[in-house]
């Protein structure tokens, strides 16, 4: 599946300018939810190193429980809840549903899970796996080297090199946990705002004379995000799941223009909750550095404003699009730096 690109575009006016009259009556009536994309198979649809080495282990995992601890798998099954194994192995516990939790099927419920305490780390629980095993590598070796020089004794140009590799690896080391941070954020209350899904910078906003879900005019945003951004995406209001497209693509410089068209992207087609129930679409894109897209929705999520929805590991960009109304006042510009699920990005009329 792919998201169908807009017709005609040009260049935002001011805000107090964009006043084009597209009636939300037409958004007033609900839609019905979309099957699935036979693509998302799991919440990493671009795979990936890690993603193997973790389901690596979930096997090794699974051979323990079962060999050494069975009166835990027993009784973790009993307190299973749904119906059909979302996943293409075994699920003992709920660690075993983390990258097929967008299936549906079998469920914990959370006083049953006990490994709930993860979701309170500061840290995006999609990317710990990265985070453990770059860091420790980049601090290892780091380590490893500077015990190497001290008790060599190197001197000169040995000691210079030596220690300015160990100075580059600790930084690599701590800006890939500085990445994976996932900071609480306050959000703003109000039907009528639209908060940001994403951190960043404001790159764009454009107007689209016509957005085929949307059924009319709609206003763009595009966010960038650079490896100093929290990379969790949030949703930005409260909402209805309809379907997600997915595309894949290359992985060019998320600031280029072109990288919206031709990246691997993840379009998350919303309804809003509130009358007049709005639709609007998350595009999560991929970037030069950043080459995996996590989202853990599937059609028929309900999720708040804020909400955690996803993540892009490692830089990216991350586009909104919402219905272009009379009286629409967009509160950020260009060149603007905003927090997912605190920044408010618009706000419609009172009355649609």
């Amino acid at each position: 599946m792919t998201e169908s690109q807009p017709s005609t575009t040009r260049e935002s006016k001011p805000p107090q300018q964009q006043t084009a009259g597209f009636s939300s009556a037409k958004t007033a009536q609900r839609l019905p939810t979309e099957p699935m994309a036979p693509q998302l198979i799991d919440i990493q649809p671009g795979g990936g190193v890690i993603i193997r080495l973790e389901q690596q282990w979930g096997r090794m995992r699974r051979w323990y429980l079962k060999t050494f601890r069975p009166g835990y798998v027993a009784r973790m099954q009993g307190l299973r809840q749904g119906e059909h194994n979302p996943c293409p192995h075994e699920v003992l516990d709920p660690r075993d549903l983390k990258f097929h939790r967008n299936q549906g099927g079998w469920f914990w419920r959370t006083k049953d899970d006990p490994f709930t305490w993860r979701e309170r780390i500061p840290f995006a629980r999609s990317g710990l796996a990265e985070l453990i095993l770059i860091a420790s590598l980049a601090f290892g070796v780091a380590g490893l080297l500077a015990l190497i020089s001290w008790q060599q004794h190197w001197q000169g140009i040995a000691a210079w090199l030596s220690w300015a590799a160990v100075s580059a690896l600790s930084v690599i080391g701590l800006l890939v946990v500085w990445f994976f941070r996932d900071p609480n954020r306050e959000v703003p209350q109000g039907e009528r705002l639209v908060v940001s899904p994403a951190d960043g910078k404001v790159v764009t906003i454009r107007e689209i004379e016509h957005e085929e879900y949307i059924g009319g005019p709609a206003i763009e945003i595009g966010i960038f995000l650079s490896i100093f951004s929290v990379h969790i995406n949030r949703m930005p209001v409260a909402a209805r799941v309809i379907g997600l497209r997915y595309r894949p693509g290359k992985c060019l410089n998320a600031l280029r223009s072109e990288s919206a068209r031709e990246n691997e992207q993840l379009a998350i087609r919303i309804e809003a909750n509130a009358h007049p129930h709005r639709r609007m679409i998350v595009r999560q894109i991929t970037g030069a550095i950043a080459r995996r897209i996590v989202c853990w929705l599937k059609p028929g999520d309900e999720l708040t404003a804020g909400e955690r929805l996803g993540m892009i590991k490692l830089g990216s960009r991350t586009e909104l699009v919402l219905p272009r109304e009379e009286s629409l006042e967009l509160r950020v510009q260009v060149g603007q730096m905003v927090k997912a699920g605190s920044s408010v990005l618009a706000e419609y009329p009172g009355k649609p």
